[in-house]
């Protein structure tokens, strides 16, 4: 009977078993060294995502709070001497510019209202006919001069800095008067014009 098994000690069945264990070895160094390679380059490419937004980080650019709203003959009063409303900045900043009486001050003259809703922030509309304006949301009114009377709205509207630059009207933003705090007898909450006689 044929014995294909190599005999016990064979030169050729020792070396086939020491390369194919160098081989196995070799391979592992190999994924090992592939491994740390890996960990390496994620480390460094970490470190270069954090120098670069070191360097060039996140910068919110918010629109400028101050705009340019023409000369004050753009705004002239009602000849009827009821309260102007102008809405030609309503829609781009969000601001009506007013001609008239100040019923809470005793004053005349053109002032701002953020035209914003002091009860959730919805944009009223101005209601000519009825002289006041309605917040869509959840029907708060509130009179020509700013001041709620009807709805949820717990103060009325907020007045917006504004003053006279180079012939221009210059109104900020940024800088608001609330009426429930007494600031809207504070100078740049009103520009003062003659009352038109009627």
């Amino acid at each position: 009977m044929f014995d294909a098994s190599p005999p016990v000690g064979s030169p050729t069945w020792t070396v086939s078993t020491t390369m194919s264990l160098e081989s196995r070895m070799d391979r592992r160094k190999l994924f090992l060294g592939l491994g740390w390679l890996g960990v390496l380059l994620g480390g460094v490419g970490s470190g270069l995502f954090m120098l670069v937004r070191f360097l060039f980080p996140r910068v919110l650019y918010e629109p400028p709070t101050r705009f340019k709203a023409g000369a004050l003959s753009n705004y002239p009063p009602d000849p009827t001497g009821k309260i102007k409303v102008y809405e030609t900045f309503k829609t781009s900043e969000r601001v009506w510019i007013v001609h008239g009486d100040d019923p809470t001050t005793g004053k005349h003259g053109i002032y701002s209202l953020l035209a914003v809703c002091t009860h959730l922030g919805c944009t009223p509309r101005w209601l000519e006919n009825e002289a006041k304006f309605k917040c869509p949301c959840h029907g708060t009114g509130f009179y020509a001069y700013g001041v709620n009377f009807e709805g949820p709205a717990p103060r009325p509207l907020e007045k917006l800095d504004l003053r006279v630059e180079d012939g221009e009207l210059v109104i900020d933003k940024a800088k608001t008067y609330r009426w429930e705090r007494g600031e809207w007898e504070r100078p740049g909450s009103i520009i003062e014009t003659p009352r038109p006689i009627v």
